[in-house]
């Protein structure tokens, strides 16, 4: 695959489709399952509680993860991102209710580099804060 967006056709402040992400426990449990990473602060509240965390909470990786999928399904290519980056600042908490938690991700090219690769700069929050700081993707685009 190659990204469906052409180098010439972006600017720096192209805004990428902003997309939201539900998260509910049962994400939590699928993903410990994918991924190996079982850690009780992701699916037990009792214990989330007791080592001071507010309730339980969404593994990092998972939450960078569908950050990405901004930039992968606005190029059409996650084989397109060529760097990715983020510093994590505030846990994603997931309540035990049916509604769960809902991580927004708006993003934007911040620069375009050398090569046919441009960076894009990513907000990550949920809850009104902001969870991921520093958020960055470098793209190879057509």
């Amino acid at each position: 695959m190659t990204a469906r967006i052409a180098y010439a056709d972006v600017e720096i402040g192209t805004e990428l489709p902003a997309q939201t992400f539900p998260v509910t426990r049962a994400t939590l449990v699928q993903y410990a399952g994918a991924s190996g990473d079982f850690n009780p602060i992701h699916w037990n509240e009792k214990f989330a509680k007791e080592v001071g965390l507010p309730d339980v909470i969404a593994h990092g990786m998972f939450t960078m993860a569908e950050a990405i999928r901004v930039v992968t399904d606005w190029t059409g290519d996650p084989g397109a991102v060529v760097d990715y980056g983020v510093r994590f600042t505030k846990p994603v908490v997931v309540p035990n209710d049916d509604q769960g938690a809902v991580i927004e991700v708006t993003a934007k090219v911040g620069a375009k580099l050398d090569d046919n690769t441009v960076r894009v700069d990513l907000t990550v929050t949920s809850g009104g804060q902001k969870v991921l700081g520093m958020s960055r993707a470098v793209v190879r685009l057509a």
